[in-house]
């Protein structure tokens, strides 16, 4: 797994949580709203999540977990995609006729 560096992700969430604070001062500027959900979706780019406040909430993890303990803590967490394996990888299964 490729991990982004520290120093980028803290600065995107930085600019994230700005845009945030500007957002919610202005909800009606569709400007600022624009840039808030761009700065969103590069977080979400970067940490591998589907929505910003996964993305922002994964980002604050990372910044304060070593990269041991992240990737430890990625690891136990459910899939809830239904990407889960069950059984050996495809590649390893005996097809009918290899008997």
């Amino acid at each position: 797994m490729l991990l982004p560096a520290k120093a980028e992700v803290a600065r995107q969430l930085r600019r994230y949580r700005a845009w945030e604070r500007v957002m919610l001062a202005s909800p009606a500027d569709r400007t600022v709203r624009a840039t808030f959900e761009d700065s969103g979706y590069t977080l979400c780019v970067l940490m591998g999540k589907r929505c910003a406040r996964e993305a922002a909430d994964a980002a604050e993890r990372y910044l304060r977990s070593t990269l041991g303990a992240y990737l430890l803590e990625q690891d136990d967490r459910p899939r809830t995609d239904g990407s889960a394996r069950r059984g050996p990888p495809r590649a390893h299964r005996r097809l009918a006729g290899d008997r």
